[in-house]
């Protein structure tokens, strides 16, 4: 089984698909999981001409626990810009 594999049994398969994990923390109880957007537009905008412009500011999930730990999820998103409609 790859580690792609197993992050699609324990994370959302979209979070997994389009996102990188930066890092992983573990502080007593806590698991924190940090993830960025990778520099991939979402499929239903394929048709778009859409460039990065930076990130959103980074959101905090508190998701399942993991193995007895509470699961944080540090999520940054993408700006994208839409060159087809200027937004």
């Amino acid at each position: 089984m790859s580690d792609l594999s197993l992050l699609k049994l324990l994370l959302p398969e979209y979070l997994v698909d389009y996102f990188d994990v930066l890092k992983h923390e573990s502080h007593g109880e806590q698991l924190q999981l940090y993830f960025e957007e990778k520099n991939k537009a979402p499929m239903e905008y394929a048709k778009n001409k859409l460039s990065s412009k930076g990130f959103h500011q980074e959101i905090t999930i508190q998701d399942f626990p993991i193995r007895g730990q509470h699961a944080f999820l540090h999520i940054k998103r993408r700006r994208w810009m839409n060159h087809d409609s200027g937004m």
